[in-house]
């Protein structure tokens, strides 16, 4: 019999009684992304590196798979690793925003506020970062080595300075790239195959992509979770990109 790992478990249909968390408001059950605007630090997966065709290899194998319609599946250039979660529509609460600005700021003019800000944001080392597990909707990820892992540490905690704040997981964060979100929860018979199509999907990432390919940290603005744009790019030379945001 099939052993089904805990963070597939999750994903079940017996393990939940309520619909999926961003279901409405981030996505729709057709599977179109909605708006939802906000800023956030990610290192986007390396365009055209070794690293990006084996992500896209395993997120093509995920919509291979007849509950694939359960999914709501990002753009594959969205494809990235969260550094620091910045403010986000849905999320006007301490302590996920500055507790020197009001609630109901706008979104853009936040986002100007930190563009502002990390305008100076002096970079740390780089990083990186290997694949520890495989979901119906991403990749686990983590550094590399102990020394990654302090890095990425350092990273978030130098961005909680300075955006003013720290999430209540600010210390375990679990780093990750999003391939999808859940519409609909898998019906419990479906796990095994599900099981043994992931294992698969990992060991063919540790043998192709054993560290991921990942562009320097970048402070981005979005509209919905299927573009970030990138405004500040923090490596040895932070270069400002331009920015065509809305509000």
């Amino acid at each position: 019999m099939t052993s089904i790992s805990p963070s597939l478990l999750t994903f079940g249909r017996n393990a939940n009684n309520a619909p999926p968390k961003h279901l409405g408001t981030r996505y729709a059950t057709d599977g179109r992304f909605l708006r939802e605007p906000g800023n956030t630090v990610v290192s986007h997966v390396t365009a055209g590196s070794p690293s990006e065709a084996a992500v896209l290899a395993v997120r093509d194998r995920l919509m291979a798979m007849p509950e694939a319609g359960q999914f709501a599946f990002t753009h594959p250039s969205s494809l990235h690793m969260t550094i620091f979660q910045g403010i986000i529509e849905y999320r006007r609460r301490l302590p996920f925003w500055p507790t020197d600005i009001a609630l109901d700021t706008p979104i853009d003019v936040m986002t100007e506020h930190y563009c502002g800000r990390l305008k100076h944001f002096v970079p740390l080392e780089p990083f990186r970062a290997r694949v520890t597990d495989v979901t119906p909707t991403g990749l686990a990820l983590e550094g590399d080595s102990a020394a990654d892992r302090a890095c990425l540490k350092a990273w978030r905690d130098a961005f909680a300075e300075a955006f003013g704040y720290r999430h209540p997981d600010h210390d375990d964060y679990a780093f990750h790239i999003t391939y999808a979100y859940v519409i609909d929860w898998l019906d419990d018979a479906a796990l095994p195959r599900w099981q043994a199509m992931l294992g698969e999907q990992l060991a063919y990432l540790r043998e192709w992509a054993p560290v991921i390919e990942l562009d320097p940290p970048a402070f981005c603005s979005f509209e919905d979770m299927n573009h970030f744009e990138e405004l500040i790019v923090f490596s040895d030379r932070p270069a400002i990109k331009a920015s065509n945001q809305g509000s």
